[in-house]
């Protein structure tokens, strides 16, 4: 009977102690959530800390509130080598680590959570970035590279950033990661666009492709993203894949983006996204390389389909303007004009069309026997690059360099008097050009 009754007694003094640590924890983690809510970091450490050690899966919130007080405290250190410093910073890599840890316990439970293990990974890669003493961005970008990988379009716009800035760091630091480098931009701007695409609010929307201009902007700026490179990783990509639309289309708008449109991996990968599914972007790539080959029926053929399947009037008239530009190195005037007035009707502020019509005109005024006359082409000319900067002002520098050039080549009056024409007059240049303006 003793033994059953001592038994008794600590099955029921375990019970109670238990039962003490579960209030001990409620009452820290109160305290420590009000005083993080006031902003009452110093005070609401104790807590906060005690409820990680001794309940760690007492409330999810206890997690981000020791974020918030160590953070602070972080940013109130100016010197990172102090013992306090390395600290509070090893204590906030901890936290992350038992988050990680503690992730399926509260899912399991039903705890709803806006991200996994995985995301909680990105998180902590991001703090160490801005909080280590001394940062090693390889160990950054393995934690940011699982991440994105996981959690792909469900990412944090900040972890896709620091995602990218890492591996432009290490391509910097080692040309062997270029390869990888521009998969991981690939990637990253993949999630970027699915996110936009699934995002059903305005902010989340415009917050995404904030983060995708600056992705598009690291990519530019990070030094290896040249054509030689480009067409160094993607040549052989290309042939590899030349079934693959997916990775194509990717090849194609990164090519385009950095300009590298006369490169054989961007016809290659064009052509053979057309042969799969002939789209709008495939048929451009389709007309630059006839256009390089000097089959210009067959240019004007692919911009003409490409014209007829693109349903966005902004990239209609970067079409029809590329078709322009194409037509003008082939000397062939008459469809420059064609093109650029098409460009215009899909955008009419599309400054660039008319400085590449001006252009043409001036490199063929020829439509008369009288040279007073086909002078008379630069009037037209003027008019046109008038209009480009009324139209587009950031053209203007650029329309007032040619605006003195061509008007060197104005005609003189008195030959114009000689053919009965004055100042006022309306004056129609005929020829391919056929347009009507004003002698001044």
């Amino acid at each position: 009977m003793k033994i059953k009754t001592l038994v008794a007694v600590l099955l029921l003094s375990g019970g109670a102690a238990c039962a003490y640590a579960q209030s001990d924890c409620n009452a820290n983690s109160s305290i420590s959530h009000e005083a993080v809510k006031a902003g009452n970091f110093k005070d609401a450490y104790a807590p906060c800390m005690a409820v990680l050690k001794d309940c760690p899966t007492l409330r999810y919130y206890t997690y981000t509130d020791a974020k918030k007080i160590l953070e602070n405290f972080l940013r109130g250190i100016k010197d990172r080598n102090s013992a306090d410093y390395q600290k509070y910073f090893n204590e906030l890599m901890g936290v992350y680590d038992q988050e990680m840890k503690y992730i399926p316990d509260f899912l399991a439970k039903g705890t709803k959570l806006n991200y996994g293990v995985e995301g909680a990974k990105g998180r902590k890669a991001v703090d160490y970035l801005q909080y280590a003493p001394k940062p090693d961005v390889k160990q950054a970008y393995e934690w940011l590279k699982v991440s994105v990988e996981a959690e792909k379009q469900e990412s944090l716009g900040s972890n896709l950033f620091y995602f990218l800035d890492c591996s432009m760091r290490l391509v910097k630091a080692d040309p062997n990661h270029t390869e990888q480098f521009f998969t991981d931009y690939l990637n990253a701007t993949k999630y970027a666009d699915d996110a936009i695409a699934a995002a059903t609010k305005e902010s989340t929307k415009q917050n995404m492709t904030k983060v995708r201009e600056n992705l598009v902007a690291i990519f530019i700026n990070s030094g290896v993203a040249d054509c030689e490179s480009l067409q160094n990783i993607y040549g052989p990509q290309v042939e590899a894949n030349q079934n693959d639309s997916t990775f194509l289309k990717k090849a194609i708008n990164v090519l385009k983006m950095m300009k590298c449109t006369e490169s054989d991996a961007y016809f290659q990968a064009s052509y053979y996204m057309y042969k799969i599914n002939p789209t709008a972007d495939a048929a451009v790539g389709c007309a630059y390389q006839a256009y390089k080959k000097g089959d210009y029926e067959t240019a004007v053929k692919y911009f003409e389909e490409a014209l007829t399947m693109e349903t966005d009037n902004a990239k209609k008239a970067e079409m029809a303007y590329a078709a322009a530009g194409a037509m003008f190195g082939a000397k062939r005037y008459a469809q420059v004009k064609s093109y650029c007035y098409k460009a215009l009707e899909f955008n009419p502020e599309f400054g660039n069309a008319y400085i590449l019509l001006a252009q043409a005109y001036g490199s063929n005024p020829r439509w008369s026997d009288e040279g007073a006359l086909n002078r008379c082409t630069y009037y037209v000319v003027l008019d046109k690059l008038q209009r480009a900067k009324s139209v587009d002002p950031s053209l203007e520098e650029q329309a007032n360099e040619l605006i003195r050039t061509y008007s060197a080549h104005l005609p003189e009056s008195q030959d114009l008097f000689m053919l009965g024409y004055k100042k006022g007059d309306r004056i129609t240049v005929g020829g391919w050009i056929g347009e009507s303006t004003t002698i001044r």
